[in-house]
């Protein structure tokens, strides 16, 4: 009999974790260590807007320090409704937004607030953590394998069959872990086909719901252009939960201001769930953050510094990729598009190393990279994908740019000592 729940006892542990505590290993004995793992920025290279820490500042000094509201204040609900109208062209209003301490907590309240044990619940992988939180409602996991033909996410035809009886489909664009977004003419297939399998439900059946996770949203290279369901069929708002905050949007992760917004009467269940949690936002961040979105100016420059300097590195490590691809080396990877991700890969299975032991999976892989490259990287299967996978997502959200040529060297010296 086990001490604790059954849920408890059947988490699958992550390996991103485990990565990490190796790297701190390493690091501790003194190996410099190129640490592309976490989806994060280092304050000394991307900071929060300088408005944004003064606004958090002059909240805490007027004692914005007691409870907030358990949907989050009004001021920052309605600069949230403004925000979303002037960058998306999406009417919502503020009864329809909910505020939380990140987009976590709003995912999981999703999850909770939609679905019952034993339905089915549909989700790409890779992807981040969909896995975990259907394990935690006890869904019925409907799991669709991609491929990089499609930039790893998944197509209308390999969705669509599942529609039948299934209550959620839990979508990201652009995607974490790959940084590939949906291209329209798939959204529109994908949203069509919600629509009509909507249509079918009797009124004693649940709609069938998207999840549509959008957190990376703003952070868009080059040429990409993001689309969203509500955008592209006005009807999908009364199916449709979008989650975002400004973790990413304003290197904020720690910050922890994040909304979702969508039928208000989901939205008025998921604040029920998150209230009996305490998973707010804090009043002096949410203060902040609300003055800090009517800056239209600053706002908009933030973004566009921030999107600059992290497609320098993307392009910078892609470019250098590509260029070891060209010369005969065993890896590839795809064009940026979009958030702090990179999607490559390595092709090494079946070679030996230089102490000559054989690279059989994607461990060993992962574990020759770190120990000859000095390069942390994550593989796909921690993201719910084939555990055999050769593709890894690098982040490059605490990466000085001048050790990128450095790192590329020290990886090109590793794949020549291969056997």
């Amino acid at each position: 009999m086990s001490n604790v729940s059954q849920l408890a006892n059947t988490l699958i542990p992550s390996e991103i974790i485990k990565l990490g505590n190796e790297i701190s290993e390493r690091i501790k004995q003194g190996n410099k260590i190129y640490n592309f793992t976490i989806g994060d920025f280092d304050p000394s290279i991307f900071p929060i807007p300088t408005l944004l820490e003064q606004e958090i500042i002059q909240a805490y000094q007027h004692k914005k320090t007691n409870y907030p509201p358990a949907n989050g204040i009004s001021e920052l609900r309605q600069e949230v409704s403004h925000w979303i109208k002037r960058k998306l062209n999406l009417d919502y209003d503020p009864g329809s937004i909910l505020i939380s301490g990140g987009g976590r907590p709003l995912i999981y309240a999703a999850y909770r607030t939609l679905c019952d044990a034993g339905e089915k619940i549909i989700y790409p992988v890779p992807s981040w953590n969909n896995n975990h939180y259907t394990h935690f409602v006890d869904g019925k996991h409907i799991c669709i394998e991609t491929s990089v033909e499609n930039n790893f996410l998944p197509t209308a035809e390999s969705l669509i069959p599942h529609f039948k009886d299934a209550t959620l489909l839990a979508l990201c664009s652009p995607l974490n872990p790959t940084g590939t977004v949906f291209s329209k003419e798939q959204l529109i297939k994908i949203c069509e086909a919600v629509i009509e399998e909507n249509k079918n439900r009797t009124s004693q059946q649940k709609p069938l719901y998207i999840l549509y996770d959008q957190i990376y949203w703003t952070l868009t290279h080059g040429e990409t252009i993001h689309y969203h369901p509500v955008g592209l069929y006005p009807e999908l708002s009364a199916y449709t939960i979008y989650i975002d905050g400004i973790s990413k949007s304003f290197c904020a992760t720690g910050v922890r201001v994040g909304w979702a917004y969508g039928p208000s009467e989901v939205i008025d269940k998921m604040k029920g769930i998150l209230s009996h949690i305490g998973a707010w936002s804090p009043m002096a961040e949410q203060t902040a953050t609300a003055n800090f979105l009517k800056n239209e100016e600053a706002v908009d420059t933030f973004l566009a510094s921030t999107n600059n300097k992290l497609a320098a590195r993307l392009t910078l490590i892609y470019e250098g990729i590509k260029q070891l691809k060209s010369e005969g080396y065993p890896i590839d990877a795809i064009s940026p598009m979009a958030a702090m991700y990179l999607t490559l890969r390595f092709s090494i299975k079946n070679k030996k190393d230089p102490e000559g032991n054989l690279i059989s999976n994607t461990a060993e892989m992962t574990s020759f990279l770190l120990q000859y490259a000095s390069l942390a990287i994550v593989p796909f299967s921690a993201f719910g994908a084939n555990k055999e996978s050769e593709w890894y997502r690098l982040s490059v959200g605490t990466c000085p740019i001048d050790e990128i040529p450095i790192m590329l060297e020290k990886l090109k010296a590793a794949l020549d000592r291969l056997q």
